[in-house]
């Protein structure tokens, strides 16, 4: 899905997706468990907004075997990057906006130390 530059994404605008995807930014491939832990959701939390992120293309979802026991290990696609950094880059604009004094005195003389 692609945006306008300097638009929040809707898909991952809700704190529970921007937090998954903030977690997975911060390495190739996490395993669920790791996921979870890092993100403070719950497994079903997780692995219905992990699936939301997948059919929009921003997380990959890959499932195997250690050994008999079954995993699943989650990334960040491309795409997910992609769409990422672009909304993180939305919000600091929005930040700087909400930031900025909306009465800017003019230069002048600092008349703040008074002698």
């Amino acid at each position: 899905m692609s945006q306008a530059a300097g638009e929040l994404n809707p898909i991952i605008h809700t704190t529970t997706r921007l937090s998954i995807m903030a977690v997975l930014a911060s390495a190739t491939e996490l395993e669920f468990g790791t996921a979870r832990d890092a993100s403070g959701l719950s497994d079903s939390v997780l692995s219905k907004q992990a699936a939301a992120l997948e059919s929009a293309g921003y997380v990959a979802i890959r499932k195997g075997h250690i050994g008999r026991r079954p995993r699943t290990w989650l990334s960040l696609t491309k795409a997910g990057r992609r769409a990422l950094r672009s909304h993180v880059a939305a919000l600091q604009h929005l930040v700087a906006l909400a930031t900025t004094d909306p009465n800017p005195r003019p230069p002048g003389p600092d008349t703040s130390a008074t002698p």
